[in-house]
């Protein structure tokens, strides 16, 4: 059995389909270590989202419910007979750039290995753009459809993704292999340029990418959450690659017309 946080969210649901026999976990109120009991994996993927505009009151509840949702599940741990042998815990590629992304996902990532102290083995699953039915790929979607799609800026920043069904499966890869400790990067082996991942979606969409966003609009609509969508970001899964995983979908326009 695999307890799950964040278990009805776009990724949690496609890691809870992959698992199959998993139990989904709330941290909004108290969590008790009965709901963790016969556990032998914990999943915590809980946390408001960072699609939005980064208001002081949004980066608070960003934080707080990265934080406080982990450390109520420790806690709960901390009473359970037998603690989970793993814990792999949500992180993100943001903690390779600067600013408030970083900031949150180092403070997430403190707050999981705090498991250690238990003897649990822990993963930190720093996901890269996952695409899928959901996520950032969803809403991408209308204006390349109606052909208005197009690169940011000059297109030379690097994207690092990955296909929602790879994603899930290195999260159970990475419950299930012992090697496996610390940092993991789920992320395809092959990262494109923004103009890349552009004219792919256009083919894999039968739709032409012409046009540019320049970057200034993007920074009007979202603020200073604009960053995380144009900043560029190159990372590779050399851990994972390393212990063994073998990916279903390492290229971006076999997973776009897979997906598409």
């Amino acid at each position: 059995m695999v307890a799950i946080t964040g278990a009805s969210g776009f990724i949690g649901t496609a890691i809870a389909k992959q698992l199959g026999n998993t139990r989904a976990i709330s941290t909004r109120g108290g969590i008790s270590p009965i709901d963790l009991e016969s556990c032998e994996a914990i999943v915590n993927l809980a946390g408001e989202t960072i699609a939005q505009r980064w208001t002081n009151a949004a980066k608070e509840k960003i934080l707080s419910s990265r934080i406080d949702g982990t450390r109520k599940l420790i806690e709960a741990m901390r009473g359970m007979k037998t603690p989970p042998r793993v814990l792999a815990s949500a992180s993100a590629m943001g903690i390779y750039g600067s600013g408030f992304l970083k900031e949150v996902c180092e403070a997430w990532e403190r707050e999981a290995i705090r498991a250690r102290e238990l003897g649990v083995r822990v993963v930190l699953l720093r996901f890269s753009t996952v695409l899928g039915d959901g996520g950032a790929l969803q809403k991408m979607l209308p204006p390349f459809r109606l052909g208005l799609g197009g690169k940011i800026g000059d297109g030379k920043q690097w994207t690092s993704w990955i296909h929602v069904r790879d994603a899930a499966r290195m999260v159970q890869f990475a419950i299930e292999n012992e090697l496996l400790r610390g940092p993991i990067n789920v992320t395809s082996p092959n990262p494109v340029t923004n103009a890349e991942f552009t004219r792919e979606l256009g083919r894999a969409l039968h739709r032409p990418t012409i046009f540019t966003a320049p970057k200034w609009t993007l920074d009007l609509a979202y603020g200073e959450m604009a960053r995380v969508v144009y900043e560029s970001c190159r990372i590779t899964p050399d851990a994972a690659v390393a212990a063994g995983f073998r990916f279903e979908f390492p290229e971006i326009g076999e997973a776009l017309r897979d997906l598409l």
